[in-house]
């Protein structure tokens, strides 16, 4: 198959420090060329892809040190290349959430959108309601629940590389808070469940604009007026399997209606077990009691952190490749693709041309991953 890809433009691909959405794109699309599917990344400059890459833009934006940019501007750019390029590809595969909408109607058959971000907000309904024509993927079931009309193709949990971190069978006695400071993710949580049980708590987070006034009133306060507290600050790719392996359990205190969570299988590839607030989609990345343990109190949370050093490293880290590979993510958007294709008129879409046959093994896969 021609498959392009194409991503926001905040972080580069793969992120250089924290970023969600396109580390995904990353990983999805470096796994489709190793199934060997011809595929163009649109993307900044500074992305790191097996693809083909369109540069359209010279970096990043959130890290390019430009004081005045302009967001808004550099998705436009992106979207013209794009639809300059429609006729060469047979999938348009879409990360940028609904803006591309009005430019592609007319390739509305031959584009996929996966939606990353939280659905519950007050204008999303107008927008899908009214381009009802694009087909849509979440990134889990609980993700489509304020959207249960819209035009859902599939649900496709998130995978990354199996190689990518490191498995670690001992940890280091610390527990971990990976991510963002902000009010939903709840560090102040993370803090309490270590302080109560007398456990040291790293913590590696960025803290955006929106968010430093709770920085600055509420969790830094809590942080340098604890000596069990770590605060480390935003951490890459690199630094993920020291941090994560050394963890007897990462904190995952979500207090919000969490689309997936990148995190979560993060730490499971390196061994250690979640402990998640029952919340958005942990129920369907964590299995309770295998691969961490879910809790819907705080109560809960410092029995789990306070047993989760009991969980068997290997089996997690096991799990997580049999779940959340890159390859078992590419090959469940390549039945998407194929369902795609199959609505159009066969000699515009041949399928046999675009179906990438399944091993047992990986029928295996899909299965657990179903």
């Amino acid at each position: 198959m021609k498959i392009a890809q194409v991503t926001p433009l905040y972080e580069a691909v793969p992120p250089k420090l924290y970023g969600g959405t396109e580390r995904v794109v990353a990983h999805l699309t470096d796994a489709l060329v190793d199934l060997g599917h011809e595929v163009t990344l649109f993307a900044s400059a500074d992305a790191e892809t097996r693809a083909r890459l369109v540069p359209v833009r010279d970096q990043a934006i959130r890290l390019d040190p430009a004081p005045l940019k302009s967001d808004l501007a550099a998705h436009m750019t992106l979207l013209t290349e794009v639809l300059k390029r429609a006729d060469e590809f047979d999938v348009i595969h879409f990360h940028t959430d609904m803006i591309h909408f009005p430019f592609f109607e007319r390739y509305a058959d031959k584009t996929i959108t996966t939606l990353h971000g939280r659905l519950d907000l007050k204008d999303l309904p107008g927008v899908y309601e009214r381009w009802p024509q694009f087909g849509l993927v979440s990134i889990s079931d609980d993700q489509r629940r304020p959207l249960p009309f819209a035009n859902w193709k599939s649900t496709v949990h998130h995978g990354m590389p199996a190689d990518l971190y490191r498995f670690s069978a001992q940890s280091e006695g610390y527990l971990a808070f990976l991510g963002r400071i902000s009010p939903e993710k709840r560090p102040d949580r993370a803090i309490d469940i270590a302080t109560a049980l007398g456990k040291k708590l790293k913590i590696a987070a960025k803290v955006d604009s929106a968010d430093k006034t709770y920085w600055e009133n509420v969790i830094r306060p809590m942080v340098e007026n604890n000596p069990l507290i770590e605060f480390i600050g935003e951490i890459g790719d690199h630094q993920k399997s020291d941090f994560l392996g050394g963890a007897e359990a990462l904190l995952f205190p979500v207090d919000w209606p969490e689309p997936f969570g990148l995190v979560m299988i993060e730490a499971m590839a390196c061994g250690a077990p979640v402990v998640a607030f029952r919340c958005g989609s942990t129920t369907e990345v964590i299995e309770d009691g295998k691969t961490g343990l879910l809790v819907d109190t705080i109560e809960q949370a410092i029995a789990a952190a306070g047993r989760a050093h009991l969980m068997d490293r290997e089996a997690i880290r096991a799990h997580f490749e049999l779940r959340f590979s890159a390859t078992a993510m590419a090959r469940r958007y390549l039945d998407v693709y194929g369902d795609l294709l199959a609505r159009r008129p066969f000699a515009e879409a041949p399928l046999a041309d675009v179906v990438t046959p399944l091993r047992p093994t990986e029928d295996r896969t899909f299965a657990a991953i179903a």
